[in-house]
């Protein structure tokens, strides 16, 4: 009995019952959005590492997706190191990824023939540890693929971005389907942001938070990117109600 209440003893059983589960408990680690609206709504405060989250474009960017690429390249030019970038289209407009902060020397580019490549890729890049995220293009997330991809994310604490790409907009039903992720966003074009003068100002997206583990669904006004990768918060335009910037919503 003395023997089962040292606390050596506890410990021990506390690390053989974490390696049996395959895991060994690790202090989360998240990256902050640094919109306080938005970290209040995700666990931790921030998008976490060692995580796989999904994102998508909506309305008109459904199928484009460059919105959604955008998202993707602002969160990964906020992290720090090497950006592994998987896809099947050698249509990414690089000019604008910069734009988000994510310039040319950051990133490896890795294209492949099929979907089955780009998730291979990305189990690859994830399970190396190296890098600061991998992000790949896809169509289908089916969800042993996801599972396979946030084990990877859990092994070596690097975050993993999915960026959804339909090439019909019948094809987007299935960002419905449920995978492993953390977290799911949808990003929408608004009219872009206001100016007092002649000119076009910064671009806003209507960002959703579809589904998030141990929280609540959220949709924030914000606008886009940066060349820092930073999103805010802006103010609404005079010929659009006056709503509250984030309008929350309890999760299905």
């Amino acid at each position: 009995m003395s023997r089962a209440r040292n606390p050596r003893v506890i410990e021990e059983l506390r690390d053989r019952i974490s390696h049996l589960e395959g895991s060994t408990a690790k202090k989360a680690v998240v990256l902050p959005f640094g919109v306080r609206e938005m970290d209040e709504r995700l666990p931790g405060g921030g998008l976490s590492y060692g995580a796989l989250h999904e994102i998508a474009g909506g309305g008109a960017g459904t199928v484009d997706g460059a919105a959604a690429a955008l998202f993707a390249a602002g969160i990964a030019a906020r992290s720090k190191g090497k950006v592994l970038w998987c896809l099947t289209r050698p249509d990414l407009f690089f000019p604008a990824i910069a734009q988000a902060g994510l310039h040319p020397d950051r990133v490896i580019f890795c294209e492949g023939d099929k979907e089955e490549d780009v998730l291979a890729s990305m189990e690859e890049g994830l399970s190396f540890g190296g890098l600061a995220a991998v992000v790949g293009e896809l169509v289908r997330l089916p969800m042993v693929a996801s599972r396979r991809l946030q084990l990877a994310c859990e092994k070596t604490g690097t975050m993993g971005l999915v960026v959804r790409r339909w090439r019909r907009q019948t094809e987007a039903s299935d960002f419905g389907n449920p995978t492993a992720s953390m977290t799911r966003w949808r990003v929408s074009v608004l009219p872009s942001e206001e100016l007092p003068v002649a000119g076009v100002g910064r671009a806003r997206w209507l960002l959703e938070l579809m589904r998030v583990k141990a929280g609540e669904c959220a949709e924030f006004e914000l606008g886009a990117c940066d060349a820092k990768g930073r999103l805010c918060l802006l103010p609404h335009s005079a010929n659009r109600p006056d709503t509250s910037t984030w309008r929350g919503s309890r999760a299905s």
